[in-house]
């Protein structure tokens, strides 16, 4: 059974197709399994090979990708909607044959030789290989870039996608607070980690847990500078800081959230980041309103760093919602001080002002919906501080 409404789907689909129009694209290629998920319904770990969802502007849309992952396109696909094609194991890495030979054949026969043809180029799943086999075997055919076309398009969230959204929300929160409870001096990451991802799958009373896009980051002390360090072998000390990045996941729909824990008598430097990320986070939700800007909340959050006496120069968040690995971002707007995007009401970001300094680091963050009316709301439900624990 599908997850979503015939409806759902096909309001995807009239959208993606307006979007190709306004770019005069004819047959889009849309090679993240994320927006194959968004467009049919596809549900596979089988993003390691090629595969796409195929959209002309009419005629039926295709699943294609290799044959012997057609059963799980018939099992999670709505076939009366979606066709599906597949290609012959001999195309799997193999040194002289590509399965984008497959493909453009397949086009071809569906009268598209000619046609002008968008594909992911900027895209986690889109080789450079894939590229070049494709132009060669369409000769005639104008290939041009569509990178996140179909990401805009799932920007603003259907009330069917916030459901999913408040369900992984809860599983955040579940483990979330398992790993500030179970935080200690001499409990080892990755014993930490491995309950983490075990409460995270078990879900909550119905709801079930999904693989997260991202694997739990943890770093403690030191290594929390570095924002993307997971775990290791190690135990937790006394005098540490270490903070709880982890995203529930439920049917791919992600709500990160990210607080930290310090085991001991946190120091002036620790204190004063805590202080400044609440200030910064309760700022920016105040204009994570319809009608502002992005940057509006990146800006809102600098003004306080700015008084804190605290540099910091990345990007505070990101839109969320469905993915696969490696990212459970969106990759379209970024709430930074530059980006002029204008909010609009169903818009999800992760709304994240970490501090990662020279030899320590600290995480508070929200996930936001944007409402039509007043401040974003947040998903998650839990204390906005510093976890200390002796």
């Amino acid at each position: 059974m599908l997850p979503f409404s015939t409806a759902e789907y096909d309001r995807r689909l009239a959208k993606t197709r307006t979007a190709m129009a306004a770019a005069g694209i004819d047959v889009l290629i849309a090679t993240d399994p994320s927006n194959q998920n968004w467009l049919t319904g596809y549900d596979g770990w089988s993003f390691y090979v090629h595969q796409a969802v195929v959209v002309p502007l009419t005629g039926q849309p295709f699943w294609w990708g290799r044959r012997q992952d057609a059963n799980g396109a018939v099992r999670t696909v709505d076939t009366d909607r979606t066709g599906v094609e597949f290609y012959l194991d001999h195309f799997v890495q193999s040194t002289e044959r590509h399965p984008m030979q497959d493909l453009a054949a397949k086009l071809v026969d569906r009268g598209h030789g000619t046609a002008r043809i968008g594909v992911e180029m900027d895209n986690y799943y889109f080789s450079a290989k894939a590229y070049t086999t494709l132009v060669g075997a369409l000769p005639d055919a104008r290939i041009q870039d569509a990178t996140a076309l179909v990401n805009w398009q799932r920007g603003i969230k259907s009330d069917e996608e916030l459901t999913f959204m408040r369900h992984a929300a809860q599983i955040s929160e579940k483990i979330t607070r398992l790993a500030i409870d179970r935080a200690a001096p001499g409990v080892r990451k990755n014993d930490l980690a491995a309950e983490i991802m075990a409460a995270g799958v078990q879900g909550v009373d119905d709801i079930w847990g999904d693989y997260p896009a991202i694997v739990p980051l943890m770093p403690s002390g030191s290594d929390a500078a570095a924002p993307h360090l997971t775990w290791n072998g190690d135990a937790m000390q006394s005098g540490e800081v270490t903070f709880f990045e982890l995203a529930g996941c439920y049917r791919r729909y992600h709500a990160p959230l990210s607080r930290s824990v310090f085991l001991g008598k946190p120091p002036a430097h620790i204190r004063n980041g805590e202080a400044a990320l609440i200030d910064g986070l309760e700022a920016g939700l105040e204009k994570a309103r319809a009608g502002n800007r992005a940057c509006d909340i990146a800006n809102a959050l600098g003004d306080v760093m700015d008084a804190a006496g605290i540099e910091r120069g990345a990007r505070c968040g990101y839109p969320i919602g469905l993915s696969y690995p490696p990212d459970w971002g969106e990759r379209t707007i970024s709430l930074r001080p530059d980006d002029d995007t204008v909010l609009q009401a169903g818009m999800t970001f992760h709304f994240m002002p970490g501090l990662w300094m020279d030899d320590w680091g600290l995480e508070i963050t929200e996930s936001i919906l944007i409402r039509e009316d007043g401040p974003a709301e947040t998903f998650c439900n839990v204390e906005r501080k510093l976890f200390v624990k002796d």
